[in-house]
C-alpha cells in the first residue's frame, strides 16, 4: 500500500519505491532516537544539577562537623530563640561571633531541608564572606546576620535557575545588587532557596528539585513562588530572607507559614541582577521584599537595605532612606477594613481574623471604616491576567524546555496550549453556569494588537486613580484586608490561579502590603468550613474547601496596606496588629 502510493507521489522519478520507503522509515527512527537523546540530555542536566546540590549539602554538613568539634559548646537552641533585633545587638558586642551564629543556622537549615527539601543551594562563598566582614572598618546594620536569598536573586557564580532545566548552564557573572548591598551591610548570604517552576505558582514544586513541604504540617505546601523562604524561616533555618512578589509570592508563603513579610512598592528596593521566566513585563512589576519571624525584623532591613550604596549602585531606585519616625510613632490611625473582595471568598477562619483584628483596634483607639474594593473581578481577569497572557501564554509555554512541566501546573499549562478561538468558544460555552471560569478562559486569550496593549496600561492607570480617589474620600491611613490561607494541601495551588485575588490586587496598584500572623485555625473553624459554598458554587469554589481542609493548629494571618512609597507606615500598620495579636494570645 505504502509503495503504490510513493508511486502515485513520485511518477516522473526514476526512484526506487523500495528505497524511498526505507529513507522515509530511516528519518522516521532518527527523528525518534533524536527525540529520546534530547530528552536524555535534559534528564542528565537536572541529574547533574541535584548532584550539584546534594554533594553542597554533604559539605557544608561536614563543615559544620568540623566547627561543632572545635567548639562543643555552642548553645544551639539559645542563639535560635532570639529575635533579629536581639541577634544584632549580641553580635554588634561582641557577646556572640559571627562564625558561630553562621554555623549555628548552617547545622539547622541543614535539618529543615532534610525534612522540608527547602534549599535549592548552600552558598560555600558565606565562610569568605565571613572573613570579610571582620575587615570592614564599620559594623553594618546587618553585622554577622546569615541571610537566605530566593533562587532567582544572582549570586555571582551559582545559578538562578526559576526552576527551569533552561536555566542550568550558566553560573551568573555578578552579585545582584540586592546582595551586594546586604554584604556591605554585614550580612552572609548563605543559601538559595527552591522555588516553583517558572516562578508562576503559588505552590513550591519543580522537576528538578522536587516538592518543597511546609515545616508546620509536611501535607501542606509553604505556598510560593517564596515557598523555600517561607519553608526554611519558618523551621528556624533562617532568621531572615529576601523573596519577591508579582501576585503574592512573598505574602502566600508568610501566610501559609506563619511568617511576616512585606512587599514594598516596586523599584524601592532595586531589581538589578534578578532573573525571571518571562523578562519584560512592566505593567504589574516584580518586586522584591523581605521576610521573617517578626515585623521588627522586616523595618530593620528595609533599613539596612535603604542606603546611599544601593542608590548609587541602582540609579533607578528612588533615593528614599527608610523614615523611622513613621515606624516609630504612635499616632492613631484611620484604617479601613473589608473581609471579603467579592470575586473569590476566603475561608471562615481568615475572615474571622479579620474582625477580631477590626474590633481590637478599634479598642486601642484607632478609627475603623468600612471599605469596599471596587471591581476585583474587573482586576483580576482583565488586568493582572491579560498582564501575564498578553501573547495568550505563548512565551510562558517556550520556557517549558522538553516538554518537562511539573505537576502542579499542568492545569495551567493545558489551559494556555488551547488555541485562542478554542478559549473564546467554551468560555462562549461556559459563561452561564461558570461564569468566572469563563471569563479566565477568555483572558486567557490575550491581546490581538499593539492598540489593544496600550489601552489595557490605560486601564490599569485609571483603575489605580480610580482606587486612590475612594481611599482619598474616606481619608485613610491604611487598609485592613484578608490574605489567601491557611496553607493549601499540596498540589492544589495550580488549580486554584484565581483564588489570590486578595493578594494581587495590590500588585495591579502597585501598594505596599504586608502580611501578619495574628492567629491559628481552630476546630471551630473546620466545622464552619464544612458549610463553605463560595460564591458561585462552581469547580473552584469546591476545591478551595478540600485544599484548606485539616489545617487545625496552622497559622492564620491578616493584610496590612498603605499607599505607595509608604512602606514605613506599612510596617507601623503591621507592628500595631502584631501587637495587639499577642497581647491576645497571651491573654
Amino acid at each position: 500500500m505504502i509503495q503504490q502510493q510513493l508511486r502515485q507521489l513520485l511518477p516522473e522519478w526514476e526512484v526506487d519505491p523500495s528505497a524511498a520507503l526505507a529513507l522515509l522509515c530511516s528519518s522516521a527512527a532518527a527523528m525518534v532516537v533524536w527525540k529520546w537523546l534530547g530528552k536524555r540530555q535534559i534528564q542528565k542536566k537536572m541529574e547533574d544539577a541535584r548532584r550539584t546540590r546534594d554533594e553542597g549539602v554533604k559539605k557544608m554538613a561536614k563543615a559544620v562537623q568540623q566547627f561543632r568539634e572545635q567548639v562543643p559548646s555552642v548553645q544551639t537552641d539559645a542563639i535560635l530563640s532570639l529575635s533579629l533585633m536581639e541577634l544584632t545587638e549580641r553580635l554588634r558586642e561582641g557577646s556572640l561571633s559571627p562564625r558561630t551564629v553562621l554555623y549555628t543556622y548552617l547545622e539547622k537549615a541543614l535539618e529543615v531541608t532534610q525534612q522540608t527539601n527547602c534549599l535549592r543551594h548552600f552558598i560555600p562563598e558565606c565562610e569568605e564572606q565571613l572573613q570579610e566582614i571582620q575587615r570592614q572598618k564599620e559594623k553594618g546594620l546587618l553585622y554577622g546576620i546569615p541571610v537566605s536569598i530566593k533562587d532567582h536573586i544572582s549570586h555571582k557564580g551559582h545559578l538562578s535557575t526559576c526552576g527551569l532545566v533552561q536555566c542550568l548552564d550558566t553560573p551568573v557573572q555578578e552579585d545582584s545588587v540586592l546582595v551586594k548591598v546586604l554584604k556591605s551591610q554585614g550580612a552572609i548570604p548563605f543559601a538559595m532557596t527552591n522555588v516553583p517552576q517558572s516562578l508562576f505558582n503559588y505552590d513550591c514544586s519543580n522537576p528538578i528539585f522536587g516538592q518543597t513541604l511546609n515545616p508546620l504540617n509536611h501535607q501542606k505546601s509553604p505556598g510560593g513562588s517564596s515557598g523555600g523562604e517561607g519553608a526554611l524561616i519558618a523551621g528556624g533555618g533562617s532568621i531572615l530572607g529576601i523573596g519577591s512578589d508579582v501576585g503574592g509570592s512573598i505574602r502566600l508563603p508568610s501566610s501559609f507559614c506563619g511568617l511576616c513579610g512585606l512587599k514594598p512598592t516596586a523599584e524601592r528596593l532595586s531589581l538589578s541582577g534578578v532573573s525571571g521566566s518571562v523578562s519584560g513585563i512592566l505593567a504589574v512589576p516584580w518586586v522584591l521584599g523581605p521576610m521573617a519571624r517578626d515585623v521588627d525584623s522586616l523595618a530593620l532591613c528595609m533599613k539596612a537595605l535603604l542606603c546611599q550604596e544601593m542608590f548609587q549602585l541602582d540609579p533607578t531606585v528612588p533615593p528614599i532612606p527608610f523614615d523611622e519616625e513613621v515606624y516609630s510613632s504612635s499616632a492613631r490611625l484611620r484604617v479601613g477594613y473589608y473581609d471579603t473582595d467579592g470575586y473569590f471568598p476566603l475561608p471562615p477562619c481568615m475572615r474571622r481574623v479579620v474582625r477580631e483584628t477590626r474590633e481590637a483596634l478599634q479598642a486601642a483607639g484607632h478609627q475603623l471604616v468600612p471599605f469596599s474594593p471596587p471591581r476585583i473581578h474587573y482586576v483580576m481577569t482583565e488586568l493582572f491576567l491579560k498582564t501575564f497572557f498578553a501573547d495568550g501564554g505563548r512565551a510562558w509555554l517556550d520556557v517549558f524546555t522538553g516538554g518537562i512541566v511539573d505537576p502542579s501546573l499542568k492545569s495551567q499549562v493545558n489551559s494556555c496550549k488551547i488555541p485562542r478561538l478554542g478559549k473564546k468558544l467554551l468560555a462562549l460555552i461556559l459563561k452561564p453556569l461558570f461564569p468566572r471560569l469563563a471569563d479566565y478562559l477568555s483572558a486567557l486569550g490575550g491581546m490581538r494588537s499593539v492598540k489593544e496593549m496600550w489601552n489595557h496600561h490605560h486601564r490599569i492607570e485609571a483603575y489605580r486613580t480610580e482606587f486612590i480617589a475612594r481611599w482619598r474620600e474616606l481619608r485613610l491611613d491604611v487598609v485592613l484586608c484578608p490574605v489567601l490561607g491557611p496553607a493549601f494541601t499540596t498540589g492544589y495551588a495550580g488549580k486554584l490561579l484565581t483564588a489570590i485575588s486578595s493578594t494581587m490586587l495590590y500588585n495591579v496598584l502597585n501598594f505596599p502590603a504586608g502580611v501578619v500572623p495574628v492567629s491559628t485555625v481552630t476546630e471551630a473553624d473546620e466545622e464552619e468550613l464544612k458549610l463553605y459554598q463560595g460564591y458561585c458554587d462552581d469547580p473552584w469554589d469546591r476545591a478551595l474547601k478540600q485544599a484548606v481542609a485539616g489545617a487545625v493548629g496552622l497559622p492564620v494571618a491578616v493584610q496590612c496596606v498603605a499607599l505607595p512609597w509608604q512602606e514605613e507606615l506599612c510596617l507601623r500598620f503591621m507592628k500595631e496588629v502584631e501587637t495587639l495579636g499577642r497581647e491576645k494570645r497571651a491573654a
